[in-house]
């Protein structure tokens, strides 16, 4: 049976859906529009069906909830086999994934079992035509993402296999606003889970929630290689702290072991869209760019006239970050007074 929807595989954690999911079923709505087909959303876990209110009114139409007590902890096998099961049965055209921990230990399994395509940590995706040589393929999806450091964007299709399957960056996909009044389907699946592919079990689960919430910060302050030292990146604790900010940076910030990569700002760090974002001595690389340029201010301090970053900031500071970022703390705190 062949119904050709677009289909997203919807993370959750102990009863939390992973915002990845809830991202993905806008752009799946917007696929799904564009083709003319149903969102469907695969939910799998142990007693999860009160997920499914939520999960209707980011914008499946129908939900494919597969339960078993072997399914409360994810595990990679149990759940491979059951969407591998479910998209054997019901065969959608396209099959979305978080980029996640558990997204990318998961589709490629699925992608080998089913020998399909899948394309990895995708930026961007959309639906057009393709041709080779003499055939074309119209409606296929395009699956955009850098490729080669980000020194280019590749659109990558797979058309003559089905499901055309990508896993997608957390927080490059906008979510759908909640519609408190949609529901749908909900397609209720008995997993086969034979206990001869039990090859692990949990005995104990031990989870440390992120310090750092960029996704929701309202304000982030982001250092770069310029910041010069480890030392001198207190200097951007000081001011988003003052601000009432979080702490971000650029991934040579991050790999110079300035700070941590739960604070990495990029296409390979987390995509932030704040009220406000101050690039402190950041060049600017695409990489780093595109994963902050929808900030609704920017502002940039840099010693280089010519940085690339000044192309997409509001406003542009150039000199010595020692020398002006003292000076925004103590404006801003005397404004306080």
């Amino acid at each position: 049976m062949s119904n050709n929807e677009v289909w997203v595989y919807i993370e959750q954690n102990e009863g939390k859906i992973a915002e990845v999911s809830l991202e993905l079923l806008g752009k799946g709505s917007e696929l799904a529009k564009n083709l003319g087909v149903k969102v469907g959303a695969v939910l799998l876990g142990d007693k999860v069906k009160n997920l499914t209110k939520t999960i209707f009114e980011y914008g499946a139409d129908k939900i494919y909830l597969a339960e078993h007590s072997l399914l409360k902890n994810f595990t990679t096998i149990p759940y491979a086999k059951a969407v591998v099961d479910l998209i054997k049965e019901f065969k959608p055209q396209i099959a979305l994934y978080g980029a996640t921990t558990t997204g990318r230990d998961l589709a490629p399994r699925i992608a080998s079992e089913l020998k399909v395509g899948l394309t990895a940590d995708c930026t961007d995706l959309q639906i057009g035509d393709h041709n080779i040589k003499d055939k074309e393929f119209k409606n296929i999806l395009y699956q955009i993402r850098p490729a080669f450091g980000g020194n280019i964007i590749a659109t990558i299709v797979s058309p003559e296999h089905r499901p055309q399957m990508a896993t997608v960056r957390e927080g490059v996909m906008k979510m759908n606003t909640p519609d408190k009044s949609k529901s749908g389907e909900v397609i209720e699946f008995k997993p086969d889970i034979p206990n001869e592919i039990l090859l692990t079990e949990i005995i104990k689960r031990f989870q440390q929630e992120k310090t750092v919430n960029l996704k929701g910060a309202n304000i982030i302050v982001s250092g770069g290689m310029g910041v010069g030292t480890k030392e001198n990146f207190k200097l951007i604790h000081d001011l988003a702290h003052t601000l009432g900010g979080e702490v971000g940076a650029s991934r040579a910030a991050v790999d110079a072991g300035f700070v941590s990569k739960d604070h990495q700002v990029g296409q390979t760090g987390t995509t932030v869209r704040p009220k406000l974002y101050l690039a402190i001595g950041i060049s600017g690389s695409v990489q780093h760019m595109a994963g902050m340029s929808e900030s609704n201010r920017i502002i940039a301090i840099n010693h280089d006239p010519n940085a690339p970053i000044f192309q997409i900031a509001h406003y542009g500071i150039v000199g010595d970050l020692n020398e002006v970022v003292p000076k925004f703390i103590e404006a801003y705190k005397s404004q306080k007074k």
